[in-house]
């Protein structure tokens, strides 16, 4: 099935590669797309409990959804995705 997800936090390529490239390798989850500038991310997951691993896993990132809360702890983890995603392209 096709999801998207809105995220709080999203903001450019450094971070779209991260969450790429962790969301890719879960198990039941494929045709990740992330998009910067609409902080979307669409996903094909074979399961609702493959929709919320991957919601799990932004949250663990740094990147929750717009209807989660959105801490400084977040923002500090999103902060460090993107620079990982910077240092690896």
């Amino acid at each position: 099935m096709k999801q998207t997800i809105i995220v709080q936090n999203l903001k450019c390529g450094g971070c779209a590669k991260t969450i790429t490239k962790k969301i890719s390798a879960l198990e039941g989850v494929s045709e990740v797309v992330v998009t910067p500038e609409t902080s979307e991310i669409a996903f094909v997951a074979t399961s609702e409990t493959e929709v919320q691993n991957v919601k799990t896993n932004l949250l663990n990132l740094g990147y929750p959804a717009v209807d989660e809360a959105n801490s400084l702890v977040s923002k500090a983890k999103s902060f460090v995705s993107c620079a990982t995603g910077k240092m690896s392209q």
